[in-house]
């Protein structure tokens, strides 16, 4: 049995959740998400807290994989959980010379050192907010209620410019150390 999945989720004031042909429905003030759930797994709502157990009739799924789907829909739920009660929130900063961003709504554009600005339209689930102050690097700033597509979207805006080991530039997160490597000179000898 999984160490996860044993767990009961609490569920905080505010917030309701639905169960009805294995979907969970969670519902609360920064929105709404749904998340299918293996038949293998019965999910029940018992004093204001949620339970999952294995279904042990259920042959359609081996014993293992049974215990793996147990923690995982425990986790998937409970991110449901907190992101419609309190959300989620990743931080970004652009480093590097000439390196911007802004903007308009939910498109953001970007100025990452190529010969052409990079344009990206973001989830309307997803608020952002940019921020250029003098003598700081830009900032960025990605709110949402899904754990699963803000992270999506932070891996997406990474990759257009990663953060490389020789001067340190690129796209990091807030608080992000990169491993610096001496150049070439500095092994030569």
């Amino acid at each position: 049995m999984s160490r996860i999945g044993k767990l009961p989720i609490n569920i905080p004031a505010g917030v309701t959740i639905d169960i009805k042909d294995n979907v969970v429905t969670v519902k609360g003030p920064k929105g709404e998400l749904a998340q299918t759930v293996n038949p293998a797994i019965k999910v029940s709502v018992e004093d204001a807290q949620i339970h999952f157990t294995i279904d042990e009739e259920n042959t359609n799924v081996e014993p293992k994989q049974k215990q793996a789907y147990h923690g995982l829909y425990r986790a998937l739920v409970n991110n449901m959980v907190v992101g419609v009660s309190e959300g989620f929130k990743k931080e970004m900063e652009l480093v590097g010379v000439g390196y911007r961003v802004s903007n308009q709504g939910n498109l953001v554009e970007f100025t990452l050192g190529y010969t052409h600005p990079i344009f990206i339209q973001l989830p309307k689930e997803i608020k952002v907010e940019t921020k250029t102050e003098r003598n700081k690097n830009p900032y960025i700033c990605l709110e949402s209620c899904d754990k699963e597509l803000l992270g999506l979207v932070c891996a997406k805006i990474r990759s257009f410019r990663k953060p490389e080991p020789y001067k340190g530039k690129g796209i990091l997160y807030l608080g992000e150390r990169i491993r610096r490597k001496s150049g070439k000179a500095a092994g030569a000898k």
